[in-house]
């Protein structure tokens, strides 16, 4: 058996492991082999918000049997940075490094691959309430219509008269998609089914945009100060918001602050508002929101798209009205929303999430501020500089993307090893407050649903006609319900919060947009699966373990994926099978012999427990009489 000469997920080499707070000592152990006659060890880590590299000599402590002896030396990294560290070797045959491979451990390199140490800010602490929740996701046109009619619709909407038909596809006769078709989903609609949303054990609402828009999703924000009219009123926003919070229910709403639509106060491109619009004139007190190369029609847009101009989110204008006094983060935080939701995270700069997060924090100290960033969000580069969402004055959390991918990919093919690496470099990279409240989905307004993913037949560069014509078959649709059901059992013990999308619970299929944002199927669900969410949620606020519980892989190869989550009153075990023909058999943890099953119908015999083709066990453990 190979010898391991460095692994930074196992104390006995690095302790603590994970990433650290400012201040925290970092011990250091290293394993090498005698035959490189090592006369010298040295730490070498850089500190990327310095640009500083610090050097620590390892010291001689003991050998293992005559072939192996051991190093160490203590680190206390005093700044919130990104650092990457490696070991220098002087041996008798020159200069090498212990350097990173796969799975955390060290190996021999000629030039050295670094590992992350993040350090974060020692005061960082992120919202309990969250922490062992659920969330759910609204897009609010297509979620429930109260039939409430609504005053002062803006014109150029188009109102769908059947709820249950496909949203519009097809470009109009200019060749455009407007995204101008509505089907008038609205707040008192969510309110009306508060009760259903709080049945899945849901204790947090995200709702994309509900502010003044021209398109169906509102990412084109017209007025930030004003609930779009097709959804109600700010008096039906308050009365939801108040309802939510009788439920034990937070809100948090969708901050579009990237850019803003061109027809909008700030932009007024189409005349629509008596606002004097940036465009209309260089002395509109928006004029220096945006950036223009030849005034008025060649302006910066988010990623080309005219109706989209890009906002100068630096601009001490922009900053002021969004988060100064009285500004959109707080006036929306004080009304009743426990937090926001940032759009494009990833293309905001540092010094406007900093004030989000002061101006959020200075209203609610328990508003959560959740960023979309699609890959791993610690070590992230954008626009040419390292970013520092996680490191204590920005974000909260993020939408985690790359679990998403874990949970789908597993269950579409990818190797068990190759999903369970990407959680564990997650869990090493991310500080413990930010991975405990992760948005884990399956789906989202910006993704395929779930279910079509995990059964249907792939689209792969098929556009919206075909899209709009494939449909699951019998067959299919019976096998996207089991894996949907392997699915959310990944999805809800992961570290994490699971957040299901509207509808994934009621069994709804779709392609990309607009297919993924069809209406709720009100009165054709599959009930049978949303008993199944609810069995989930019901077990999930249960148990404590799931809520910040260690988490530690048992098995993961080819397509069987297992792990356990330990906490303080109680242990969950965990396994998901996903192969069609094949059982597999996992020797149980230790103190799970005898735990009661909770999901699946897995044997257990003398120790170890079988796992049929294509399903799950969930056992679970009660710590106290676990060991007895």
């Amino acid at each position: 058996m190979k010898k391991t000469l460095f692994n930074s997920r196992d104390p006995f080499f690095r302790k603590p492991t994970g990433a650290v707070s400012n201040g925290t000592p970092v011990h250091f152990k290293v394993c090498l082999p005698r035959y490189l006659c090592c006369t010298a060890a040295t730490l070498v880590i850089h500190n990327e918000h310095e640009n500083r590299v610090d050097r620590g000599n390892l010291f001689w402590c003991g050998m293992e049997g005559s072939d192996f002896e051991y190093w160490e030396v203590d680190y206390t990294p005093e700044v919130t940075s990104l650092n990457y560290y490696y070991f220098e070797l002087s041996t008798s045959s020159g200069t090498k490094y212990l350097g990173r491979t796969r799975y955390g451990l060290g190996e021999l390199q000629s030039q050295p691959v670094a590992w992350q140490l993040t350090v974060y800010e020692n005061t960082f602490k992120t919202p309990d309430w969250l922490s062992g929740g659920i969330m759910y996701q609204i897009f609010p046109d297509r979620f429930r219509k109260s039939g409430v009619v609504h005053e002062n619709i803006p014109y150029g909407r188009k109102m769908h008269l059947n709820w249950d038909e496909q949203p519009d596809w097809a470009p109009d006769e200019r060749g455009m998609i407007t995204n101008s078709d509505y089907f008038g989903g609205d707040l008192k609609g969510i309110t009306e089914k508060l009760d259903y949303i709080r049945s899945l054990g849901v204790n947090c609402l995200y709702i994309n945009p509900i502010f003044e828009a021209h398109e169906n999703h509102r990412y084109n924000t017209a007025d930030y100060r004003k609930v779009d009219p097709l959804l109600g009123t700010e008096e039906d926003y308050i009365e939801m918001c108040r309802e939510a919070a009788k439920r034990g229910i937070r809100i948090v709403i969708d901050g579009v602050f990237s850019h803003t639509g061109d027809d909008s106060v700030y932009f007024n491109k189409e005349k629509r508002y008596d606002t004097l619009g940036a465009y209309n004139s260089k002395e509109s007190p928006y004029y220096s929101w945006f950036k223009f190369y030849q005034w008025p029609d060649n302006y910066h847009s988010w990623w080309g798209i005219s109706t989209l101009p890009e906002v100068k989110e630096e601009e001490p204008d922009v900053i002021e009205y969004h988060t100064g006094e009285g500004g959109t983060v707080g006036s929306w935080l004080e009304k009743g929303a426990g937090g926001w939701r940032l759009d494009v995270a990833d293309e905001l700069p540092d010094v406007f999430l900093d004030r989000v997060r002061y101006a959020a924090k200075k209203i609610d100290p328990d508003a959560l501020i959740i960023g979309e960033v699609w890959e791993d969000a610690s070590n992230k580069v954008a626009y040419g500089e390292r970013r520092r969402y996680l490191l204590g004055k920005q974000l909260d959390t993020v939408m985690n993307y790359p679990f998403k991918d874990v949970i789908l990919g597993f269950l579409t093919g990818w190797s068990a090893d190759e999903a369970i690496e990407v959680v564990n470099n997650i869990m090493e990279n991310y500080p413990p407050q930010v991975t405990r409240i992760l948005m884990n989905s399956l789906g989202t307004h910006d993704t395929e649903r779930a279910i079509t993913i995990l059964a249907g037949e792939p689209a792969h560069n098929r556009g919206r006609e075909w899209q709009a014509q494939a449909k699951m078959s019998p067959e299919q649709r019976e096998k996207g319900i089991i894996k949907m059901k392997l699915a959310t059992v990944l999805q809800y013990t992961l570290p994490g919060v699971p957040c299901i999308y509207y509808g994934d619970e009621a069994g709804v299929e779709g392609y990309k947009d607009p297919f993924n944002r069809s209406t709720y199927p009100w009165g054709r669900e599959d009930k049978g699966l949303i008993d199944w969410y609810k069995r989930l949620g019901e077990f999930r606020n249960d148990v404590d373990c799931l809520t910040d519980g260690e988490f530690e892989v048992v098995k993961c190869c080819d397509a069987v994926m297992s792990f356990v989550r330990r906490g303080k009153r109680d242990s969950v075990f965990v396994a998901v099978n996903r192969s069609d023909f094949n059982e597999h058999h996992i020797n149980l943890p230790k103190g799970f012999n005898g735990a009661r099953t909770v999901f699946g119908n897995a044997s257990v015999y003398n120790g170890v427990v079988t796992i049929k083709p294509m399903s799950c066990v969930v056992l679970r453990a009660n710590n106290y009489s676990m060991f007895k």
